[in-house]
Order: C-alpha cells, then sequence, then structure tokens
C-alpha cells in the first residue's frame, strides 16, 4: 500500500515538473487552457468562472502584480490603478471584458483616473489571443 502510494506521489511531481519545463520552454503562452475571449458568455456580464491558474500565469510572468492590486491574482502593487476597484468606473459605457482587453493591449487609448499616460508598457498586445482572454479572465473575476 504505501509503494503505491509513494509511487502515485513521485508519478503525480515528474508530471509537475515536466508541465513546468514545456510551459518554460515554450514561453508564456498558456494554449492549452480553456480560452475565453471577451464577448464569450463567460468573461460578459460580470465575473467570470475563467481566467484561475491559466490567467494567473500570464499575470505573473508579466509582472502585471508589481503594478496593479488585484485580489484574485494576490497582488498588491500600487504602480497602476487598483484592478478591484477601479475598472467599471473607469469603463464608462463599454463592456467592462472589452474595456480591460483594450486597457492591456493599448494602454494610452484610456487613461484610468489618477493616473498619467505613459506608464504602462505598450507591450502587452504581442501575448497570444489565448494569454489574453486568459489575463482577462483572471482579472474580471472579482467584478
Amino acid at each position: 500500500m504505501i509503494k503505491v502510494l509513494v509511487s502515485a506521489l513521485v508519478g503525480t511531481l515528474a508530471g509537475i515538473i515536466v508541465m513546468v519545463a514545456v510551459i518554460a520552454i515554450s514561453g508564456t503562452d498558456t494554449s492549452g487552457a480553456l480560452p475565453l475571449s471577451p464577448s464569450s458568455p463567460a468573461t460578459s456580464g460580470g465575473g467570470t468562472s475563467g481566467g484561475g491558474a491559466a490567467g494567473q500565469v500570464v499575470w505573473d510572468a508579466n509582472g502585471c502584480g508589481s503594478c496593479h492590486t488585484l485580489a484574485a491574482a494576490g497582488a498588491t502593487g500600487a504602480v497602476g490603478p487598483n484592478l478591484d476597484t477601479a475598472l467599471a468606473t473607469d469603463a464608462g459605457d463599454i463592456p467592462l471584458p472589452d474595456f480591460v482587453m483594450e486597457s492591456i493591449v493599448d494602454p494610452e487609448k484610456a487613461i484610468a483616473t489618477g493616473f498619467s499616460g505613459g506608464i504602462m508598457p505598450a507591450t502587452f498586445g504581442s501575448l497570444s489571443q489565448t494569454d489574453l482572454d486568459n489575463l482577462v479572465a483572471l482579472i474580471l473575476q472579482g467584478q
């Protein structure tokens, strides 16, 4: 019985190590995760059921938490807007998923209240669509 449990534990650890190695080798693209587009039902009209681990990988890999507060990501950055409280106000009439996506891809298009332009890098638009979708879903989890 103990041999079986030890074998299962070793197999699980080996699988995790291989998964981390594959992600590291292939970059930050989490295309194996379930994609959530901003116009999908899962990301429209408030909170989402997606994002989770795949969104967290993108968030961490791109250093988003060094600037933004987001409870769903365990982040408390203060350089940029607090994504737990500022989004709905700044989005205005734009659907929140669309506003979040636009703010990542083209951060100079709408500057958050109380902040100046030129702070957020404009390079995040080069992320894969899957990574962008997962990141948006993570950000929208608390909305």
